[in-house]
């Protein structure tokens, strides 16, 4: 038994990825913007699961945020902030908080924890296939996921032997997001599984990458064989 952080893990991927940790029997840390709401997905999830407020966007109050948070085996940080931005409409404002919320939220997060992390710890970060296959209005979006990457590799350096790896998905068919479209999303036609990856199977792979030694600083993209096409 350890404890695991899930940062945005009231909903989602990341609500799969608590209740999978606090089924093995982990202490489990849930963060949402909502205190109220993180509190009650804890008590849902059950076993000694615990809800905190965390707002990424708010990067020098996360440190105030986690000071109830113990010793760390595992830490995943899901949350993101999707923004339809293209240099031609460019919003600054909405740029800023963007990369706020998955590069410095995410460092900063990190920061607080590592004295934190006991031996064996592991970090898994989110980022997402766009930084590879670019479309239209993902200019920020695209440049964040890209820069999850370089963070991922320099913490793994820096911050060794704890682990460091990012995960990227493409279009998970049955998330909350995309399950009313996920037998007709464009994306099907271009997959060589002829479907979209599920909740599971990101969840799956979370889990590889948080539990393996041997994967370090790397990106693993789950996303049933679309980049082949």
């Amino acid at each position: 038994m350890g404890t695991t952080v899930v940062v945005g893990g009231s909903h989602g991927i990341g609500r799969l990825v608590a209740e999978r940790a606090a089924g093995r029997g982990d202490i489990v840390v849930i963060t949402s913007r909502d205190k109220g709401r993180a509190e009650t997905v804890a008590t849902e999830i059950g076993g000694d699961a615990k809800g905190i407020a965390l707002d990424l966007a708010a990067p020098t109050t996360i440190e105030a945020a986690l000071a109830e948070v113990g010793e760390v085996d595992h830490l995943v940080i899901t949350a993101i902030e999707q923004t339809v931005q293209s240099i031609g409409t460019f919003d600054v404002a909405d740029a800023i908080n963007s990369v706020t919320i998955k590069l410095v939220g995410y460092a900063e997060t990190v920061r607080v924890l590592t004295a934190r992390f006991r031996p064996g710890a592991s970090v898994v970060l989110f980022g997402g296939l766009a930084k590879e296959r670019p479309y239209p209005g993902s200019t920020m979006v695209t440049t964040i996921n890209a820069g999850v990457t370089g963070l991922t590799r320099t913490l793994a350096k820096e911050l060794a032997p704890v682990r460091f790896n990012a995960l990227h998905s493409g279009v998970v068919g049955d998330s909350p997001k995309w399950s009313a479209v996920k037998d007709t999303h464009p994306a099907v036609a271009r997959t060589p599984l002829g479907r979209l990856v599920t909740m599971d199977e990101v969840a799956d792979a979370t889990e590889f990458l948080l539990r393996n030694g041997g994967m370090n600083g790397h990106d693993l993209n789950i996303d049933g064989g679309w980049l082949l096409t």
